[in-house]
């Protein structure tokens, strides 16, 4: 099928983490992504990626420029002129300074859809302060989701708060280019990693609503014993997420709990002790046991894998997820993926 994004033109002025993530998703659905990439590379790019080419460049036109002299504004601002979509990471109004901020774009690209990519949003105390990826997921109030009663809570690095901002970016960005074609006016996406992780948050204020997270009460995310990630006999980890009853059903069957009633999943004080002969029961096998017997099951298990173990899951690699760079860096497929909607399209 051809790419949805075919003949969208996307400048991109890079800077790190989400912003290039963002074009990436971008590039990845056909559209046409134009880096601009300041002269020397950055400290934190040298620090996270070394000499690897990055995954975050894949498929895009890389156009070195120095955006402080003449010439180099100039190639850029005509960049822009020809271009549908334009992605910063700057803090507001660096690029108002350069002379390549919205209005003065716009002054030269009217339907332009200028996506600006920061953590903290365009106005408002924070919005000139530095920050990273757990700085911003601490301010929704998420962070502190993560972690157990009394442990200090702990998120992958870069996930939740630059991917999920960039991945806020990318609909943002696709809702105003469909109204830009429509009505031939553009407009300001303002990406705040903050704004967008608390968006992607509703699921959990909801469950937080009635109780069940961020309260005095057991929690079933946290304190029962089908939500929770268990240690196994050989040091290797699985998680259980049973939180159905007909899936919980099917635990209690397949650990040879008979004795339990599932009928009462949600009796909670009977919860430590059936947690804790739970953890006995799983320490007591390798993760590899516990594999056979319950993955692919409607148990809603998951062996904890180390990112090479993935590459290597048949799962994964039935789907292509994984795969190498001509460097020999890990690449991973673009999602989400499109399918024919008629059987006869596939012909």
């Amino acid at each position: 099928m051809m790419p949805p994004l075919r003949g969208v033109k996307v400048v991109e002025f890079e800077g790190i983490g989400p912003g290039p993530l963002a074009g990436r998703m971008l590039t990845d659905m056909g559209a046409e992504v134009t880096v601009v990439a300041p002269p020397q590379q950055g400290s934190v790019s040298r620090q996270l990626g070394g000499d690897l080419e990055s995954p975050l460049r894949r498929g895009k036109t890389i156009v070195p420029l120095d955006l402080k002299q003449p010439e180099g504004n100039a190639r850029a601002m005509a960049l822009v002129e020809a271009a549908d979509v334009v992605i910063e990471g700057n803090r507001p109004g660096v690029m108002e300074r350069l002379g390549l901020g919205p209005a003065q774009c716009a002054a030269r690209n009217p339907r332009l859809v200028y996506g600006r990519m920061t953590g903290w949003g365009q106005s408002g105390p924070l919005s000139h302060a530095a920050g990273h990826d757990l700085n911003y997921v601490a301010l929704t109030g998420l962070l502190s989701l993560s972690a157990h009663r009394g442990e200090r809570p702990i998120l992958p690095p870069t996930v939740v708060g630059d991917a999920g901002g960039a991945l806020g970016m990318v609909f943002g960005i696709a809702c105003a280019l469909v109204d830009a074609r429509a009505s031939g006016q553009g407009r300001v996406v303002d990406a705040a990693i903050v704004d967008v992780v608390a968006m992607l948050g509703t699921i959990a204020h909801w469950a937080r609503a009635n109780g069940q997270l961020d309260s005095p009460e057991p929690s079933p995310f946290h304190d029962s014993p089908f939500y929770d990630v268990f240690a196994c006999a050989d040091g290797g980890l699985i998680t259980i997420g049973a939180l159905e009853p007909k899936f919980y059903a099917l635990l209690l069957q397949k650990m040879g709990l008979h004795d339990v009633d599932p009928a009462a999943q949600y009796d909670k004080a009977a919860w430590p002790a059936l947690k804790a002969r739970l953890e006995t029961l799983i320490a007591s096998q390798s993760r590899a046991h516990w594999c056979a017997l319950l993955e692919g099951s409607d148990v809603c298990f998951a062996p904890v894998l180390s990112i090479d173990e993935a590459t290597r899951h048949p799962h994964n690699v039935a789907r292509g997820i994984y795969g190498l760079s001509a460097s020999g860096g890990l690449q991973v497929a673009s999602a989400p993926r499109f399918l024919p909607l008629r059987e006869s399209e596939q012909e």
